[in-house]
């Protein structure tokens, strides 16, 4: 089946053909990236944690949303760091570029999840 075909479904087999495929990045993450293994202990500690602070309902959405984001982050700079790969792994200034912007945003995730944690909690 190529790719057209797959497109071309509707209703439950679309949403159900989704969510295969997002199970297996999931499970690509996990399995493949080190750095996301790592975000998904943190959110084993700060999720629970979030619900155990004495914080209203909106801090709390915000304190696990952002450690969410944090996953997200690096789910999107694995897959970009996979297609760089994938096209070539000679050293070139466009792939450094783009390895190094998704770098950038994970780091800017991590900030903000110190951001918004320290800012709420002090």
């Amino acid at each position: 089946m190529d790719a057209g075909q797959l497109k071309g479904r509707t209703g439950l087999a679309r949403i159900l053909n989704a969510t295969g495929y997002s199970m297996a990045g999931l499970k690509a993450a996990f399995t493949g990236e080190a750095a996301f293994r790592q975000l998904v202990l943190i959110n084993l500690v700060l999720i629970p944690l979030a619900f155990w602070l004495d914080v209203t309902r909106a801090e709390r959405a915000i304190l696990v949303g952002v450690v969410f984001l944090g996953l997200i982050v690096e789910i999107l700079n694995s897959a970009i760091e996979a297609a760089v790969d994938r096209i070539s792994l000679d050293i070139h200034p466009l792939a450094k570029r783009a390895k190094d912007m998704g770098s950038a945003a994970q780091f800017l995730a991590l900030s903000l999840i110190a951001l918004v944690w320290s800012t709420i909690l002090l």
